[in-house]
């Protein structure tokens, strides 16, 4: 009695089996688009931007390490970038580890 019963939902759900997986699918694609458009691209381009000024790093921009030194550059070498943090205080750091990267003659500060 119960073999015939199952027999049948599964004939039914056989027919519709390709529009059913297609419409299940279709909320998780949405999501992964919406998180791709909200998310991944945009941090990607500010990730591209960030990348483009730590390569254009020259002397005096000021610049601040994913350390959280600030400083002013001045000397860029091939890998790495002396700081100067303080008057004659200056620190050899990777470029990769810049964070923020200001050209020199930005906006002074309010002090």
């Amino acid at each position: 009695m119960f073999i015939p019963a199952a027999h049948a939902q599964a004939a039914g759900a056989a027919a519709d089996g390709g529009l059913a997986s297609i419409i299940s699918i279709a909320p998780l694609v949405l999501i992964f688009v919406v998180f791709y458009f909200l998310m991944i691209r945009p941090q990607q381009k500010r990730m591209r931007t960030l990348q483009q000024a730590v390569e254009a790093v020259k002397k005096n921009d000021s610049v601040v390490t994913a350390g959280g030194l600030v400083g002013k550059v001045t000397k860029v070498e091939d890998r790495l970038v002396e700081v100067e943090i303080a008057p004659n205080v200056r620190v050899k750091v990777v470029k990769a580890t810049l964070a923020e990267v200001t050209p020199f003659g930005g906006k002074p500060a309010n002090d």
